[in-house]
């Protein structure tokens, strides 16, 4: 089973989430800490950000709830930006600040 490790934005995003959309969220993770291959409408490339990052799709009552993960790494799942969805198409500040946490959590 693969390790889960946060960005601490990201974390700090999700404690935020409502209760049932934090619980779809570990739901999938833990999908794929088996090893588990996400599609829709769970989960979607996002090759935007990067070559193997993906970003897991939950709904809630009050939106569109977003996470960005890569699972391409000997460290386990990567988690590092997460968000609440306002517009049909993922805003460039969401994909920019997604580049920049996940360089960040690979190199440091």
């Amino acid at each position: 089973m693969h390790k889960v490790l946060w960005h601490p934005k990201a974390r700090e995003a999700v404690r935020g989430f409502p209760k049932e959309v934090k619980n779809e969220i570990g739901y999938l993770l833990f999908r794929l800490q088996k090893g588990d291959q996400l599609g829709m409408p769970h989960s979607r490339p996002i090759k935007a950000v990067m070559s193997g990052v993906g970003e897991l799709r939950v709904r809630g009552t009050d939106g569109i709830y977003r996470a960005f993960y890569y699972v391409k790494t000997d460290m386990g799942v990567l988690v590092f930006h997460a968000f609440k969805k306002k517009d049909q198409k993922t805003p460039k500040r969401e994909i920019e600040a997604g580049r920049k946490n996940l360089k960040e959590s690979l190199y440091g």
